[in-house]
């Protein structure tokens, strides 16, 4: 069986549906088990659909209005380069509130239910693909995957919304008695769910470049820094699940490709720019086609260590 895993990167997934244009639309690739985590999540019911011109549309038009119903983020520019800071107005309401995040993503939640229907849901279901979405459990402390067999349309929505969100800066979600965030703030990459599933052969789409290094610049205020905390453990985490991955691919014998970006994207992917995301798709397309060219049989191997 063959499997399709997206990492988590916010508005970075633009290029992961470039990336999976090029290996379902030139390469024909089909695949039995599609897992996701955060970003990742939203883009695997609509290629488990084979929606790729909607999925385009979808991740090319998005905005900050259709994942925020309270943005906790300000963009401003200066000497032509934005930088991102916390919008201190939104923070100091939901004090007052006493909310427990800077923000919410109610929105993404009714995004989700206007591009993703019962039909398509239904129609998952009776091909017999596998849709999987990674959540985190924070009561629990633990990792959860969700998978479309289990669950009704409601429901699903729900665990798709909640591996969205990015915690402290999107909605903390209560479901089962349980309170739950993002699938990233345990597992970014799921490569070996995908292998405990099942699958035989993983094509991981990992939303970071594959040479980490780089000089940072960290934020100037505790909570533009917290930002930059925040991207370094999940470049930990992400650096574990792939290592981990390669591992699982290994033991069990199971051919694992890794398709990373050439690049870093950008430094805050909570931020939806049409412009930007429109370009990313592009250089994920390319990026995948390049890779073919050069190695047509075995684009890219597991050789992370």
């Amino acid at each position: 069986m063959r499997a399709l895993v997206i990492s988590g990167g916010g508005s970075k997934g633009a290029f992961a549906g470039g990336v999976a244009q090029y290996l379902m639309e030139v390469e024909k690739r089909e695949y039995d088990i599609f897992v996701g985590t955060s970003t990742g999540s939203l883009l695997i019911p609509q290629l488990a659909l084979n929606k790729i011109d909607k999925l385009h549309e979808i991740y090319t038009n998005v905005n900050q209005h259709a994942i925020f119903s309270l943005n906790p983020f300000v963009v401003r520019k200066k000497e032509g380069r934005e930088y991102v800071s916390i919008n201190f107005l939104t923070s100091i309401l939901q004090f007052i509130k006493r909310k427990r995040t800077f923000g919410e993503s109610k929105s993404l939640r009714r995004t989700i239910k206007k591009n993703f229907s019962v039909q398509d849901f239904n129609e998952i279901r009776e091909s017999g693909k596998e849709v999987v979405v990674t959540v985190s459990n924070l009561s629990k402390n633990m990792v959860e995957y969700k998978s479309i067999k289990d669950f009704t349309y409601a429901e699903f929505c729900d665990w798709i919304w909640i591996s969205c969100n990015y915690i402290p800066f999107m909605s903390l979600v209560k479901k089962d008695g349980f309170e739950y965030g993002d699938g990233g703030l345990g597992c970014v990459v799921p490569i070996r769910e995908a292998i405990k599933r099942g699958a035989t052969e993983v094509d991981a789409i990992v939303l970071e470049s594959e040479k980490m290094e780089r000089n940072k610049v960290l934020g100037k205020n505790p909570f533009s820094l917290m930002l930059s905390i925040y991207g370094f453990v999940l470049d930990q985490i992400e650096y574990h699940d792939i290592s981990e991955g390669v591992l699982a691919a290994k033991h069990r014998g199971v051919q694992l490709n890794l398709y990373y970006t050439p690049t870093r994207l950008t430094e805050n992917s909570l931020v939806f720019n049409k412009k930007l995301m429109t370009k990313w798709w592009q250089q994920g397309f390319s990026y995948a086609e390049e890779k073919f060219a050069a190695s047509p049989e075995q684009p890219i191997k597991a050789t992370r260590n």
